[in-house]
């Protein structure tokens, strides 16, 4: 997952390998959390709140900001253009096979851009940066992190343009690394490679430690054990569910969590959401409606009984 190639000094980068097996490290066990989270070992919403959902921010930043700065490892201050079209091809190629399968396997949250798709768009992209001036492209990189924070316009609601990462209504997906904010990660690495670049600093960091050969290794084939973690993470998790299964957790309790997670997501105080919620879960319990609700057989903005609750339930609780 990196745009890695014959770096502008002779001495490899040792510790730049290593570095990227530490970012493989905790990918893996960031989505081991998910596993734990889908098999019902850990609470619904776990991974992709609190600390683990800035843990997963921190991991896709390091994995774009190490492909900008391997960018200018490779073609700076000359454009390979071979390699990098191949290397680009088989991340595209990845990225492809990654989509097909969460479509064929969990297509309510299938992935149409995740982190393959934002690293072989960023680098194109990067290319453009590779020989303007490093400040140019900090101001580029920070301008990219503030854009969705500042501006968003419902023309990006269209699915052609959810990768873009303005939506105002963003969409579901297991893995969503839209350009905006993340190409501001890659510009960084791209800045930081051409000032330690323009100062002669890659001859002073290729005497850094370089790190254990195993975790080289693994930073070195970043890609294919990227392919491959998931699924093997996903069986084991899964042997482990028939062996030991997960207490099924409390409907009650999940169904708070999740109604008022959605509700503050929408911009409501907490206050708000835990009278909503509240009065909610206990309409739905008298009517004997929660349990089909949370198992899908009925569906809540489409059941009439749903909404006509939703609604008496959020004028009293204004």
């Amino acid at each position: 997952m990196n745009s890695a190639g014959v770096a502008p000094v002779k001495t490899r980068l040792l510790w730049l390998d290593a570095a990227r097996g530490i970012a493989l490290i905790a990918m893996a066990t960031y989505h081991f959390s998910w596993d734990l989270e889908f098999f019902g070992y850990l609470a619904p919403g776990t991974s992709t709140e609190g600390f683990l959902r800035l843990y997963a921010r921190m991991i896709a930043s390091s994995f774009l900001f190490l492909a900008g700065f391997s960018l200018v490892l490779a073609h700076y201050p000359l454009l390979k253009l071979k390699p990098f079209l191949q290397r680009l091809a088989v991340i595209v190629a990845a990225a492809v096979v990654i989509s097909a399968a969460t479509w064929w396997f969990v297509p309510d949250g299938w992935i149409f851009f995740g982190i393959l798709h934002c690293i072989a768009t960023a680098s194109v992209i990067g290319l453009l940066f590779l020989r303007l001036p490093p400040a140019l492209t900090l101001t580029a990189a920070i301008g990219a992190f503030a854009l969705p924070n500042l501006w968003r316009s419902e023309i990006f609601d269209a699915p052609g343009l959810w990768f873009v990462g303005l939506s105002q209504n963003l969409p579901r997906s297991n893995d969503y690394v839209p350009l905006l904010p993340w190409l501001g990660a890659l510009l960084c690495g791209v800045a930081v490679a051409r000032i330690l670049h323009d100062r002669n600093g890659f001859a002073r960091l290729a005497k850094w430690p370089a790190g254990p050969a195993w975790l080289r290794w693994g930073g070195r084939h970043s890609l294919i054990i990227y392919l491959l973690h998931q699924p093997i993470l996903f069986a084991l998790v899964y042997g482990m569910s028939l062996v030991v299964p997960a207490a099924k957790p409390d409907p009650a309790v999940t169904y708070i969590n999740s109604c008022e997670s959605g509700c503050q997501g929408e911009g409501s105080s907490q206050a708000v959401c835990q009278r909503f919620c509240g009065c909610t879960l206990e309409r739905l319990q008298q009517q004997a409606l929660l349990e089909p609700l949370q198992s899908g057989a009925i569906l809540s903005d489409q059941d009439e009984r749903i909404l006509k609750l939703a609604g008496e339930c959020s004028t009293t609780s204004q």
